[in-house]
């Protein structure tokens, strides 16, 4: 799928709410703060490893050149009544044939498969892109999140540094499923 910007599908979740896993865009800014804003101070530690009290302006930049396709996100979202409700977020950013990896999904919907379905399409979308490999730093004691690469079916290789276990995913090998 050559036009990020447009990716859009719906998938059934292990508890049956229908999720839409769509790309990012301009107008998600007040959305991801809003959803930022509703996280556990553990959730943004994991994610960010330190204590963050909001998302700043220069956190979202990138979401005015996200058609520049070295940085590309996905949301994960549900009917919220008129609105739709982000209760998830994954992206990349491409640093040659390598992207960094990360995510983000709200407590009362972790545990059902959608940090999973978001490396699934991000997955297909770097391949697409020409990356090789995903890279995470990801905290020792996020099991859920180290468990989602585990169970990504993609090569994984872990290396421990600084406190911080650094993960590598292959995309482009013979056993990566496609």
């Amino acid at each position: 799928m050559s036009n990020v910007a447009a990716y859009l599908v719906k998938e059934a979740l292990k508890d049956g709410n229908e999720v839409t896993i769509r790309a990012m865009r301009p107008d998600d800014k007040e959305r991801l703060v809003q959803a930022f804003l509703h996280l556990q101070p553990q959730t943004i530690r994991t994610r960010f490893f330190y204590p963050k009290k909001t998302l700043s302006e220069d956190d979202l930049r990138w979401l005015d050149e996200i058609s520049h396709g070295n940085h590309v996100g996905l949301v994960a979202t549900v009917p919220s009544g008129c609105e739709e409700l982000i209760i998830g977020e994954g992206s990349y950013a491409v640093l040659g044939r390598t992207a960094e990896l990360g995510f983000t999904v709200a407590e009362a919907w972790q545990g059902v498969g959608i940090a999973s379905r978001l490396l699934q399409h991000l997955a297909s979308i770097a391949r697409d892109q020409g990356v090789a490999e995903f890279e995470a730093y990801v905290l020792q004691e996020n099991e859920p999140m180290l468990a989602v690469f585990r169970r990504s079916g993609l090569p994984m290789t872990t290396r421990y540094a600084e406190g911080v276990l650094h993960v590598t995913l292959v995309l482009d090998s013979p056993a990566a499923p496609r």
